[in-house]
């Protein structure tokens, strides 16, 4: 019995978004694009034509509501050109070809049927594989009422059906106000793209497939950005199950003996370590230490700064005798210094991913964890994406260590509003106790999922010569 091979999927032309779709667009269909104005719908149409002129198809973009010397400056921004896609450039709301003659003010039902005349006369003579239509908000308008408008509609699909056109509709409605259903229920699959501005920082932009016949898609919200010279680019949510199971049996150590014993030998691949402690404690250096040793050991490291300088880092671990600039120069030694309030969750995740998969990363810090979480709008959520991003790392054999600040110089409470003592297999606490006019740094191993650990307070020195842990004995009274 013969089986039927599914047909192959169009390219979106958006980087993230045939992921999601699992390849892309089911050929032959007519696909609706929602969102606000500035969402950025008309840059991922053009993405959409590009691709199909790089794969040597015919493009039409069907105009409405943008002449064709904007549709050239957004490509122009870009450094993209529109060369080999048609611009149709129409106006709904105007006679198309002199029927102004028959009266004096055109009926709405004469200047749709014009409309679609010259839609359809050129897609005849082109015979495009790919068309962009912008934007329904023109058709609503003159059509009036709903059946009128859902016919419409669905007559140009059929058209376009029969021809073989992979089209995709531009609409403003966004589920706010006018659902727009009578869109959705004709066109094969719906994308909504979404931004909103925060109090303060970029605007946040998300991506919704809320609709794909026949696709097993990845539903739910996908962070997205508008990047110069990519145009609209989605970052898939992170799948733990997706990583291969690389986990070494063997122990990662610090270089440092005494500490390596708090942890039973050292510490595992595939786990998470939170480092938490005040300001001064060595948090940033335990980071250090645990990075300097997997290079030596010819290991690739990934270090994401959040708050620290990159030249402050390299200048730190320097006085400490840790000289990280090298592996840094010789590409062992991955580090990205972010903004964070010009990074969201999901692109930061796939970064991260990217970085691991193509380096083989045995060692990832986040420097520190405090300080990206503080930058972000919805904490819990970021935290429920963190969790479901060092899933990824512990199936992928990583060693993943988050620096967690706490409040004030000498506060004890953690910096973070949010509960993120579940995500580590591994809690390092750093602490400074004062005695007899000395600052003492203390350095504790209180949890350890995996194996034993010793539960004692030990002291930990920081000098140029580099760190030395002891057994804590207190100071004698004077």
């Amino acid at each position: 019995m013969a089986t039927s091979k599914m047909p192959k999927p169009v390219p979106t032309g958006v980087s993230g978004l045939n992921e999601i779709l699992r390849g892309g667009f089911p050929p032959s269909n007519l696909y609706l694009l929602q969102g606000a104005p500035g969402a950025g719908k008309t840059t991922a149409a053009l993405q959409f034509l590009l691709a199909g002129v790089e794969a040597g198809e015919r493009c039409i973009y069907v105009s409405l509501s943008q002449t064709a010397a904007e549709l050239e400056s957004i490509a122009l921004s870009h450094g993209w050109s529109l060369n080999g896609i048609r611009v149709e450039e129409l106006s709904a709301s105007d006679a198309v070809n002199g029927a102004a003659d028959q009266t004096i003010f055109q009926t709405a039902e004469l200047r749709l049927d014009e409309t679609r005349q010259a839609i359809e006369r050129a897609i005849e003579e082109h015979k495009p594989s790919r068309l962009v239509y912008d934007s329904l908000l023109e058709i609503r308008l003159i059509t009036g009422d709903t059946p009128r408008f859902r016919r419409e509609l669905i007559g140009f699909k059929a058209f376009l059906a029969k021809r073989n056109v992979v089209a995709l509709l531009l609409d403003t409605q966004n589920g706010q106000g006018v659902t727009g259903e009578e869109v959705e229920g004709i066109a094969h699959g719906v994308i909504r793209f979404d931004k909103s501005l925060e109090e303060y920082g970029a605007v946040r932009r998300r991506i919704e497939v809320s609709k794909m016949r026949g696709v097993p898609i990845a539903d739910g919200y996908h962070d997205m950005a508008i990047r110069e010279g990519q145009g609209v680019v989605v970052f898939p949510r992170i799948v733990p199950g997706a990583a291969r199971e690389s986990i070494k049996p063997e122990l990662i150590k610090s270089g440092v003996d005494t500490l390596d014993e708090m942890f039973g030998g050292g510490q595992e691949a595939g786990t998470t370590t939170l480092v938490i402690g005040q300001s001064g404690t060595g948090k940033s250096t335990m980071a250090s230490l645990y990075s300097t040793a997997a290079l030596k050991r010819g290991e690739s490291v990934a270090l994401f700064l959040f708050e620290e300088r990159l030249e402050t880092f390299f200048r730190r671990s320097e006085g400490l005798g840790m000289n990280l600039r090298q592996f840094h120069e010789n590409g062992q030694l991955i580090i990205r210094d972010f903004n964070p309030n010009e990074i969201s969750p999901g692109e930061f995740a796939q970064i991260v991913q990217e970085i691991v998969t193509q380096d083989n990363s045995r060692v990832v810090v986040i420097d520190s964890f405090t300080g990206y979480l503080n930058s972000l709008p919805h904490r819990e959520k970021a935290v429920r994406d963190i969790q479901a991003l060092l899933k990824y790392l512990a199936r992928a054999g990583v060693l993943t260590m988050l620096i967690v600040a706490q409040h004030g110089l000498l506060g004890q409470n953690v910096g973070i509003d949010v509960d993120v003592s579940f995500l580590g297999d591994t809690v390092l606490l750093l602490r400074i106790t004062e005695h007899d006019g000395r600052l003492r740094r203390n350095i504790t191993v209180v949890k350890k999922r995996h194996g034993p650990h010793d539960l004692d307070v030990h002291e930990l020195f920081i000098r140029s010569s580099g760190v030395t842990v002891v057994p804590y004995n207190p100071l004698p009274e004077a």
